[in-house]
Parts: structure tokens; sequence; C-alpha cells
């Protein structure tokens, strides 16, 4: 069986770290906490589940306090997590199977990062992370903020989920940070252009993030699955810029970077939607339903769009074109997926009426 370190940094997490902790307690071997400055009961709680814990001045570099957590592991394999993170109990016990089976010779695994959920509790949005290295490779972090791993070798992908349960306000901290690197005409990878883009699009700056997307494009040198994902947020920016010619035109480029995936589809059809032109509108939201299972994706996947969004954009466009069984079928298919979503639910309930309607003499 294999050792694990767990590292983490953390500032000011007493509201989520014991649960965090709790949950990995009997995975890993030994706990290596960096503490970057707080000032509540972080600390207090992180020394009920270690001694191993380390002081750092904050200086707004992620990758530098990564790193500094990663030099003290001791053991086999280091897994990392942030302080709102969580394995559930199903994970917890997929993560015990994997620490007694998996062949020494992996170097790093790769698993789903569960970012959002529904009413029901069902995924929403998630992605993939290297989250288990073995330590002997020295892998390293880069990047002051948005930092990623940089990993290579014997890659295994697992099905071990880490939660994100994130108990905290969006902040302007990483905008704050891309700012002042830019303000002093530091050179940005294209990770960083693509990131900074990122969070200038969260910000409602939407002309800068434009500007910062093609940059990032322009390198010729991003991630395919960061390539995709600028695309169709540059069509979001644009829409909110008025410019729908832009925007359907920043949309199809994804096409540059693979085959058409359903987050993709589904805008392209909402957009024939809104202007009222729905057969092509139904060939995208079809189009949609037909792609099968996002699996090979590492990137963010939204999982509405791959189940049963474009189903209950399909019931409404069938509807206005006059073909009500095409329509209820489609929702039935959506009502499959999500049988609590409230248009879904009003769709059942109206095409329920015009059936009475219809026996009625």
């Amino acid at each position: 069986m294999i050792t694990i370190s767990l590292c983490m940094i953390v500032k000011n997490e007493e509201l989520s770290l014991h649960r965090c902790l709790q949950s990995v307690r009997d995975i890993a071997d030994e706990i290596i906490i960096v503490d970057t400055g707080s000032t509540d009961r972080t600390k207090e709680i992180a020394s009920s589940f270690t001694e191993l814990i380390y002081d750092m001045p904050w200086k707004d570099h992620f990758a530098e306090a990564r790193n500094f957590a990663f030099s003290k592991a001791t053991m086999d394999y280091i897994l990392w997590l942030d302080a709102d993170d969580e394995l559930e109990e199903e994970d917890r016990r997929k993560f015990a199977a994997l620490k007694s089976s998996i062949d020494p010779s992996v170097d790093s695994v790769m698993m789903p990062y569960h970012l959002a959920f529904d009413a029901d509790n069902k995924v929403i949005t998630s992605l993939k992370r290297n989250r288990l290295v073995r330590r002997a490779c020295g892998f390293r972090w880069e990047g002051p903020v948005h930092e990623v791993l940089i990993v290579s070798g014997h890659v295994m992908q697992s099905d071990i989920a880490i939660t994100h349960k994130k108990d905290k306000q969006y902040t302007d901290r990483n905008l704050r940070i891309y700012q002042q690197r830019e303000s002093e005409d530091e050179i940005f990878s294209p990770r960083d252009l693509y990131y900074y883009a990122n969070e200038l699009k969260d910000h409602g700056l939407d002309d800068k993030a434009v500007m910062y997307y093609e940059r990032f494009l322009a390198t010729k040198q991003g991630w395919r699955e960061d390539c995709f994902a600028a695309c169709l947020k540059m069509g979001d920016c644009y829409g909110k810029l008025a410019n729908r010619q832009m925007q359907l035109k920043a949309w199809f480029r994804t096409l540059l970077y693979g085959k058409p995936r359903a987050e993709m589809c589904c805008r392209v059809g909402s957009y024939f939607m809104e202007d009222n032109r729905l057969e092509l509108a139904i060939y995208w939201f079809q189009k949609a339903t037909t792609l099968g299972e996002p699996a090979d994706y590492a990137g963010m996947v939204d999982h509405a769009a791959w189940t049963w969004l474009p189903h209950l954009q399909l019931c409404l466009c069938y509807d206005r074109t006059g073909q009500k069984q095409k329509a209820e079928l489609h929702n039935e298919i959506a009502f499959v997926y999500n049988p609590a979503h409230p248009g879904i639910l009003h769709n059942k309930a109206y095409f329920a009426n015009l059936r009475r309607e219809e026996k009625t003499p």
C-alpha cells in the first residue's frame, strides 16, 4: 500500500477546514498545512489533525506557496486539496481502494472536480485535475494565480471525485493580482492571458476580456481545452456587448479545436431560437443530443448541455412549430434527466392540459 502526504495552503478557513480534513483523515498518512496569514481559528483546527503546520508570508503567488507545501512532504504520493474541498463517503471508499491497489509506476492520478450542483445535488459543472502525484517525480506548480501543477509520465484516469463546497464570497483578489502584474509590464504566459481574460469577464469588463482572449488564442500555445473555453466565453462577452455577429463567429471558432461539443451547440441553438429561426435552432439542439458523454474532456463540462437542456429547448421549438407530440417527447426525456426542474414540470402540466382539452367534446 502506498503512503500519502496531504499538502494544503490555507488562510482564514475556520468554516470549512475541519470538514475537509475529516473527510481525508483515513487516507492521508501525513497532513501538511501551510498557513499564509490566518487571523481566525484555522491553525487551531489544523492542530487537531496534524503537528505539521508551517507559516509562510503571503506574496501574491499561489505556486510558490504550494511548492513550499510540497517540499515538506515525505510520503510516496502527494494529494493536494483546498480547504473548501472534501471527499464524499463513496469517494472515500474508492480512494481507500485505490491506495491499496495503485501500480506504483503511476506518476499522477487525474480525478474529477465537482464544482456546482443542482437542487437534487446532481453535478452540473465539473472538470478534471491531476490530484495525486508521485513525490519522487518532483512535479512543480507554476503561476502566481490560477496556478497549474505541471505533470508528465504515466497519468492514470480515476472516477474518484473531489467535491468543492465553496463557503466564501467571490472576491476581486485574483483580478487585482493580474492588474498589478499588468501595470508592471510583466510578460504573461498563454495561461496567464487566458485566466486574466476570465477574471475580466467575471467582473463585467467584457471589452478587455475579448482582447485578452484574442491575445491568448493568437499565441497558438494554449491547452486545447482552454482554447475551446476561450471561444465560448468570448462569444458570451460579445453577447453582452450586443455584437451578435461576432458572438456567433466566436462560438463557431470552437470547431478549430475539435468536434462539436454540447456547450457550443446549445449556445448556437439558443442564438437561432432568439431570432425565431426555429429550423436552425432545432438542428443545433438535436446535434447536442447526439454527442454521447463528455468523458474524454478534461476541461470544464456543463452537464446540463449534455443531458436535459437541449431536450427542454427542443420541446419549446417543436411546440412553437406546432409539433406537439415531438415537443412532449423531448420534455419527457428532459424529465428523466432533471425531474425537479420547474420549467420541465410546467411543460408536463401544459401537455396534460392539452390532452384533456382534446378529449373534451
